[in-house]
């Protein structure tokens, strides 16, 4: 009989490049880029490895899903690129990983995430207005990401995240989040509302002040 396969299926590293980043603050960080083969959902996701000067046995690690409003325009109407910068600072001085996953708006994608926020335009919240286009509230899925960890030998994790839902996924796909460390609050005017709902809705760990 042969062995059951497991779960969830291996991946493996079809490369690893390094590259010197550079934000537009000035910020300056070097990673060691890695690509996949065999990944469950077949995208292109990233895996970026910040050696740090004393990394910890239980690597720092951020899941961040690609926003480009945010990350590139710096829009203001998500918190994504000012978590992006402070994720990179983090894992650099103290080593660690970030998987930059391609989940734009949710998983819905970059047309259907600006077709919400039109809606969101006209008073939905975020999770609402993923609703009304037909999408899942949240159609992300980490089972890419927990591929990508056990590929580059990280079984057990300290999560950057205020979110529940991706430390509930990471368990249940095998990758022990020992501790969670909460990212900054980057609260605007813009995004307030859009934080608001995250607290409200689906349970993220977020300190905002009261209205």
């Amino acid at each position: 009989m042969s062995a059951p396969i497991p779960f969830p299926p291996a991946a493996e590293v079809r490369r690893e490049v390094r590259i010197p980043l550079r934000f537009s603050d000035g910020f300056e960080a070097d990673a060691r880029v890695s690509t996949f083969r065999h990944l469950a959902d077949g995208a292109e996701h990233l895996l970026l490895r910040f050696d740090g000067p004393g990394e910890a046995e239980v690597p720092l690690v951020r899941l961040h899903s690609e926003c480009l409003t945010g990350d590139v325009f710096g829009s203001q109407r998500c918190d994504c690129g000012p978590q992006l910068r402070e994720a990179v600072e983090r894992l650099s001085l103290e080593g660690g990983a970030l998987l930059y996953l391609r989940q734009e708006g949710r998983g819905i994608g970059l047309y259907a995430k600006l077709d919400a926020y039109a809606l969101q335009d006209q008073g939905l919240d975020t999770y609402e207005a993923n609703a009304a286009l037909g999408h899942g509230e949240d159609e992300r899925d980490y089972t890419a990401a927990a591929q990508m960890l056990q590929a580059v030998g990280i079984r057990r994790v300290r999560l950057l995240t205020n979110n529940p839902d991706k430390v509930a996924q990471l368990e249940a796909l095998g990758v022990d989040v020992e501790v969670t460390v909460p990212t900054g609050v980057h609260l605007t005017a813009a995004n307030a509302r859009y934080l608001q709902a995250k607290r409200d809705h689906t349970g993220h760990l977020l300190n905002l002040p009261a209205a």
